[in-house]
């Protein structure tokens, strides 16, 4: 059984989809309908930059989601494999699970990329920049990073300080957790991390800190978005971030992605609910994020990346 994966942000880069993009003419109308959909030259800026543009949440989210989905399109029309018929999930990173959902025709092109636009405008506005942060755990399973946020919330407390948020936001493999909430909690969780078991703790160079409770008006205005975006059933069953398990129905596929927002991405779960499903392969379009995390996370699953034309003309050579 294969699994097709999608990356969230933290993957874009200068120059993503360019190669793609002269090679394919199905890549080419991916990015020229997202162009059209949005009302903007992302691609250029895809192609181009500058990277601080690029990185801005509205346009890295659409953009990340574009470059996979041209990937996935050249495999499918040129390459000549059908979803449907050679995968049995999909699945995604926070925002890849808009991708994932696109792969498997939940969604058409034009509502991925316009929900992505408001996603990112919309979890940008939750937080006032500087309020918030992220940070990496490194060498700290999920336990050890609770604790590590928990303690962090508690000494402020203990300090006569206000109450803060400060919790897990991505579970992504054994040894990564992310942690999410007010800067000042998320520095101060920094300062304990290694003396709490964390080999290494790195801030995040995030405008803003997903996924956490912080995000619940980003949360409001998705399940405004949502309830108007068509939702079809997808070709194949998506594993949801936030509760690590397969659906396929529109109706909790709307509901477990306005959770998404404030939710924990619970993909160390989801790769291993994958595998207990009988998952032997993994495939990751446009990015090379996720397959490293499988890996350590599972190490007899078969993880690959996919990015270039040779490594889409490997591939369905293989398929």
């Amino acid at each position: 059984m294969r699994a097709f994966i999608f990356p969230g942000q933290g993957s874009q880069s200068v120059g993503m989809g360019r190669a793609l993009a002269e090679a394919s003419p199905c890549a080419r109308e991916v990015f020229g309908e997202v162009d059209e959909t949005l009302g903007q030259h992302l691609f250029r800026l895809m192609a181009e930059g500058p990277a601080d543009e690029l990185t801005l949440t509205e346009n890295a989210q659409p953009a990340i989601m574009a470059n996979a989905i041209a990937t996935l399109r050249v495999l499918q029309k040129d390459g000549g494999v059908s979803l449907a018929d050679k995968v049995d999930f999909v699945a995604g990173h926070s925002l890849g699970e808009y991708s994932a959902l696109c792969a498997a025709a939940a969604f058409d092109l034009g509502t991925t990329a316009r929900l992505l636009k408001h996603r990112g405008r919309a979890m940008q506005a939750a937080v006032p920049v500087g309020e918030g942060a992220m940070a990496a755990l490194l060498g700290a399973d999920i336990d050890t990073a609770r604790a590590i946020a928990g303690a962090a919330v508690d000494s402020i407390l203990a300090e006569g300080g206000e109450e803060r948020v400060c919790t897990v936001a991505n579970d992504n493999d054994p040894t990564q957790v992310v942690i999410s909430g007010h800067r000042d909690a998320v520095e101060r969780a920094l300062q304990l991390a290694k003396e709490m078991g964390a080999r290494r703790a790195v801030l995040l160079p995030v405008s803003a800190p997903f996924h956490c409770p912080l995000m619940q008006p980003a949360a409001d205005a998705m399940e405004e978005a949502l309830a108007d975006a068509s939702i079809g059933a997808p070709l194949v069953p998506v594993f949801a971030n936030v509760d690590a398990v397969a659906i396929a129905d529109p109706g909790q596929i709307r509901a477990a992605l306005v959770r998404q927002v404030t939710g924990v991405v619970r993909w160390r779960e989801s790769v291993l609910a994958m595998q207990e499903a009988g998952v032997t392969q993994v495939v990751e379009f446009g990015g090379k994020v996720l397959s490293p995390m499988v890996k350590r996370i599972a190490p007899d699953l078969d993880a690959i990346s996919v990015v270039t034309m040779d490594d889409l003309e490997a591939l369905a050579a293989k398929l």
